[in-house]
């Protein structure tokens, strides 16, 4: 009784005893990252293409499992093609791009909670599906020092909620290619 197949192929239903779980790890954690300074907030679900392509190798990674937009209601086809958000990163960086204008406004330590669609192949309740639950950090500093604690700060959240919350233990290290 955690979750079922939805009748939209690849995408999951989380039921109460499954979202209750979500909804219990996001609590903890939405905690934990407050106590580091963290700031909610929330991106669009949509991204019109030219921004994506600003991104170029972020764009490559994700090409081939986006959704597009192509039409809005009854009024025909958009001038532009609309993504739904794969990720944030392209959000964020316009909209930091934007809003800081010196070093003063930093840093800005932000955190969404939402939902991605990325068009996968292969599906699974809980480990992969088109939509899912998504946490997402997104944070800018003055100086890459500043930058490079952070990161680690975060890591040992994360490695602090995994093991003590979840009771998986965690080895820390750099991704691999083919994790990025």
């Amino acid at each position: 009784k955690l979750a079922d197949y939805s009748n939209v192929k690849g995408c999951t239903v989380f039921e109460p005893n499954g979202y209750a779980i979500w909804e219990k790890m996001q609590q903890v954690l939405d905690k934990m990252f407050k106590q580091t300074g963290h700031q909610n907030v929330y991106m669009p679900v949509l991204i019109p293409e030219s921004l994506l392509r600003k991104e170029g190798e972020l764009i490559e990674g994700f090409a081939p499992e986006c959704a597009w937009v192509t039409q809005g209601g009854s009024g025909g086809d958009l001038e532009e093609r609309l993504a739904f958000r794969p990720t944030s990163e392209t959000l964020f960086s316009d909209y930091y791009s934007a809003k800081i204008k010196s070093y003063r406004d930093l840093p800005k330590l932000y955190n969404q909670w939402c939902n991605v669609i990325r068009w996968e192949k292969e599906t699974r309740p809980f480990l992969r599906s088109r939509e899912f639950l998504w946490q997402e950090g997104h944070t800018i500093h003055e100086t890459d020092k500043e930058a490079q604690e952070e990161v680690i700060r975060m890591l040992n959240v994360y490695k602090k909620f995994f093991e003590e919350y979840l009771a998986i233990p965690v080895i820390t290290g750099r991704k691999t290619e083919k994790e990025k």
